[in-house]
């Protein structure tokens, strides 16, 4: 029993531990939770839309996006759920855009969680005589949130079928470890596309300015003797917590064939945070392919496949063999509403796939008479 209770406890403080190491250098990885996606479309073309998305969804992906409004549209509404995991870690989203006065300006605000809940709390498993009492257990959440404020812009364009959109994010993210620790971060995103005839480019710069999560990691006297007695080291009470700079740059071609459209679209994402286990390796940039392709029948039901996250996996016998994040889905057009559903592989070890679904909803303002 006492080797549990110490496993759960450097399971609870493992994650504590590791925010609270090294301030001023950047950590791989950090703010991770904002590169899984939003939408049932995205995820089901392999997150592979920065130079197409141009719906609320695209204060997350792309801001520039917002832009590509018809200025007749009005209020635009998004929201999604999906579980990873099997279940344990869960992920929400929540948007809406609306116009300016001057119909080539459009703003919007996002709001993104991925939570952990119900984790035990064993700090308090031993009561002062040193008995077990699973009655003093209680569970807490570690949840990180993002909140996007997003501007975007059409610019004026004096060659007849070319189009620049630009746009831009301030990012305000919040990092919640129950009562233990707790972070507040800000950063800036900047984001173009270009439409060119049937040709569509999109590059997005995602922390430009590098985003700073400020922790500070806050402990009982009662807990820090514990996790003393627990032969665990406290952390450092304050720390700050890097995201450097990540760049996407996208391509795709809009096909039309009667009432059938073909939408291809391939992406880059290039990170700058050392080496990472991706299809092109380096130190410090690599660079995470992936491929996206919709298929819609008369603007109602789109078919959607995609791939990302190649990576090199190493086997017992020193092999290598290369591996991907498959996904698929479906959406339909219902008047202003829009479904989406993707079926879509969380990319780890176990092969484990999820299901997303999202809604987007159209709420146009009254014609005046």
């Amino acid at each position: 029993m006492q080797l549990i209770y110490q496993r759960n406890l450097l399971s609870i403080f493992t994650l504590v531990c590791l925010l609270s190491a090294q301030p001023i250098f950047a950590q791989k990885y950090s703010n991770e939770f904002l590169s899984i996606g939003v939408s049932a479309r995205a995820q089901a073309m392999g997150n592979s839309v920065i130079a197409t998305v141009n719906d609320v969804t695209a204060g997350y992906w792309n801001p520039a996006g917002l832009a590509t409004f018809a200025p007749e549209m009005g209020l635009q509404l998004g929201a999604m759920h999906a579980e990873w995991f099997a279940g344990v870690g869960k992920f929400d989203y929540l948007a809406a855009t609306l116009p300016l006065a001057n119909e080539n300006r459009r703003i919007g605000l996002s709001l993104v969680r991925f939570g952990i809940d119900g984790i035990p709390n064993t700090l308090s498993l031993y009561d002062d005589d040193g008995s077990i009492n699973f009655d003093n257990i209680v569970e807490f959440s570690a949840a990180d949130y993002a909140f996007l404020m997003s501007y975007a812009q059409k610019m004026k364009s004096k060659k007849e079928g070319r189009q620049l959109y630009i746009g831009g994010n301030i990012k305000i993210v919040r990092r919640v470890i129950g009562q233990f620790a707790t972070a507040w971060g800000f950063g800036l995103d900047l984001g173009a596309q270009w439409h060119i005839g049937n040709l569509r480019i999109g590059a997005v710069g995602r922390d430009i300015t590098s985003t700073f999560n400020a922790w500070t990691v806050t402990f009982t006297e009662r807990e820090k003797e514990i996790l003393i007695a627990t032969n665990n080291d406290l952390p450092d009470i304050n720390s700050v917590e890097v995201t450097k700079p990540s760049f996407v740059l996208g391509f795709a071609y809009q096909m039309q064939f009667d009432k059938i459209s073909f939408l291809p679209e391939l992406n880059f994402h290039a990170t700058t945070d050392g080496k990472r286990n991706t299809l092109i390796q380096g130190d410090p940039i690599s660079i995470d392919p992936s491929l996206g392709v919709e298929l819609g029948y008369n603007d109602f039901v789109f078919f959607r496949t995609g791939i990302n996250q190649f990576q090199k996996e190493t086997s017992f016998d020193n092999g290598e063999t290369l591996t991907a994040r498959p996904s698929l889905g479906v959406g339909l057009k219902l008047g202003r509403l829009k479904v989406d559903y993707a079926y879509t592989d969380v990319g780890d070890s176990q092969n484990r796939f999820s299901h997303v679904v999202s809604l987007i909803l159209d709420i146009k303002p009254k014609e005046r008479n």
